[in-house]
């Protein structure tokens, strides 16, 4: 398996492996291939990598600048990540995830942040910090992972690209 930073040539794979990937879970509103478009539109998709395997992309995964109501600078929200149903819980998205977090480290970034499944992503250190919140988001599905001991506070705000629908 190859993780490299996507090209304009995957653009349409990413969007099919993202389809695919959330073509069943009833919790998303089938509009992460649109999210990710839109954060690549408003060039705000600071880190975008694809899984490769034998040449056929079989995983993404986005990163994108949040807001925080502190003003604390350089968190970055994690998602959506994407493998296709046939390949996936064979590490893929684990490969992802740790590439991701080690070139988000590379950019000086102080942490990320996520909502996503509660038993998944505490594996990679995740956590729930209290006076962190997603307006909207119950607290057991809205993770952070902090790179240094300085921790913000306050309103998270995703890019309003995750908004997009279409």
């Amino acid at each position: 398996m190859l993780i490299r930073p996507e090209a304009p040539s995957d653009i349409q794979s990413i969007s099919e492996v993202t389809i695919a990937a959330f073509n069943t879970l009833e919790i998303s509103q089938h509009t992460e291939q649109f999210v990710i478009n839109a954060l690549r539109q408003a060039n705000v998709l600071t880190i975008s990598l694809v899984a490769e395997i034998f040449g056929k992309i079989v995983g993404h995964i986005a990163f994108s600048p949040i807001t925080i109501s502190d003003g604390t600078k350089d968190w970055y929200g994690l998602g959506p990540v994407s493998v296709l149903p046939e390949y996936q819980k064979k590490g893929i998205g684990k490969a992802l995830i740790i590439e991701g977090m080690d070139k988000l480290k590379k950019i000086g970034a102080k942490g990320c942040m996520l909502v996503g499944h509660p038993e998944y992503y505490i594996k990679f250190g995740f956590k729930h910090i209290p006076g962190l919140f997603h307006e909207g988001v119950p607290p057991e599905v809205f993770f952070v992972l902090p790179f240094s001991s300085e921790i913000p506070q306050g309103k998270v705000e995703f890019h309003e690209s995750f908004l997009a629908k279409s």
